[in-house]
């Protein structure tokens, strides 16, 4: 039964992630800008995520903490300083470069893209010294081939656009009130791959410096809440500085206000939940290899629901960067199952010479006659 929950999971999770770049795409086409859009995004999140932590936790000192982190005058060391910096660099730096990149290429170049966050992270490891690269070993190989791969694919999606395929519906769901954002130039969709890839960087730079904070915050939603409430503050900053006009901050009820929500509650409360939940039964590996599905999903949903042109470059591309994290993952897997035989033996060994009495029982018992051996 867990099983199926497992593979309902990431299904589910996948299609909200395909939600998110939809919307997102549809709320840039309709002129928000993207700086507010993530300081909106982001006070939607705390909104959700801080009463649900007060409720479970029952504990002001969320509440105190990162008031005192911002006022400099904490007296509990400088963990909470550490937190604000590395938060600044997730949630403010990475997710404003994904979004300015987003404006400039395409929702399927922005789910394609994050094939290649796995690859990433084992590379910032492997240059923290945390992943080891075996050249003599198929594992070490097929990491080194997934690597190449998904430079690969960022290459071709960048510089190769190929035949376009026509919108699947031509009559789109969510009109844009600025010019079609689905026919960018040349230029604009260079630079806004390689801004997508650094955004990838940035965020995978992230979830490697993640496993040393939690271990100094063993508190999964105390960290989750903390990282939202000080993104929506650095973003309030970084957009009042990007969009001086006030009137273009006014939210109506449109796809821009739908975007906001969607992202703020249903993929911040609900699909990082689903996540931990899905990583926690049947562990990371199964939860990455479910995600080129959101590939396959956001090239037909925004070429329905927002008419985008699909090019043949950005599926070949797109097929590269799936190569390279399938690549990656079965280099992982194998070398954590290689890990593992040894220990299994070293136990078997130790079990029999710790277990001498069943050693002499077994000499002790008579053997079979002939007939009981027949």
């Amino acid at each position: 039964m867990e099983t199926r929950k497992a593979y309902l999971i990431a299904l589910i999770t996948q299609l909200i992630y395909t939600g998110m770049f939809v919307v997102t795409k549809a709320a840039f086409n309709h002129g928000i800008n993207t700086f507010v859009f993530i300081f909106y995004r982001q006070a939607a999140a705390s909104i959700l995520l801080l009463p649900i932590a007060l409720l479970l936790e029952r504990c002001l000192y969320m509440l105190i903490l990162p008031l005192i982190s911002l006022s400099g005058m904490n007296t509990l060391g400088t963990k909470q300083d550490s937190l604000s910096c590395i938060d600044f660099g997730r949630s403010t730096f990475s997710l404003n470069l994904y979004n300015v990149s987003l404006q400039f290429t395409s929702a399927t170049v922005a789910s394609a893209t994050t094939n290649s966050m796995p690859v990433v992270t084992f590379c910032f490891a492997l240059l923290l010294r945390m992943e080891v690269v075996k050249l003599r070993n198929s594992s070490g190989m097929a990491k080194l081939a997934g690597v190449s791969l998904c430079l690969a694919g960022v290459f071709v999606i960048a510089f190769y656009a190929g035949p376009a395929f026509s919108p699947v519906n031509h009559h789109r769901a969510f009109t844009a009130s600025t010019q079609p954002s689905y026919a960018p130039s040349r230029e604009r969709w260079i630079k806004g791959t390689f801004l997508m890839v650094l955004s990838n960087m940035t965020w995978s730079l992230w979830i490697v410096m993640q496993a040393g904070l939690l271990k100094e915050y063993p508190n999964k939603m105390l960290v989750t809440v903390m990282q939202c409430v000080f993104s929506a503050l650095q973003s309030f900053v970084v957009a009042v500085v990007a969009e001086r006009d006030f009137s273009r901050w006014k939210l109506r009820l449109d796809v821009s206000f739908l975007a906001i929500v969607y992202t703020g509650f249903v993929v911040t409360g609900v699909s990082y939940y689903l996540q931990a939940w899905c990583v926690e039964m049947k562990g990371p590996v199964f939860y990455a290899a479910w995600t080129p599905l959101c590939f396959v999903f956001t090239m037909f949903c925004s070429s329905f629901f927002l008419g985008e042109i699909v090019h043949l470059g950005s599926i070949i591309g797109g097929v590269l960067l799936v190569g390279g994290l399938y690549s990656v993952l079965w280099g992982k897997s194998k070398e954590t199952n290689s890990n593992r035989a040894p220990c299994n033996n070293e136990l078997n060994i130790m079990d029999d010479a710790d277990c001498p009495k069943s050693q002499e029982n077994e000499e002790k018992m008579p053997s079979a006659s002939p007939t009981e051996e027949v």
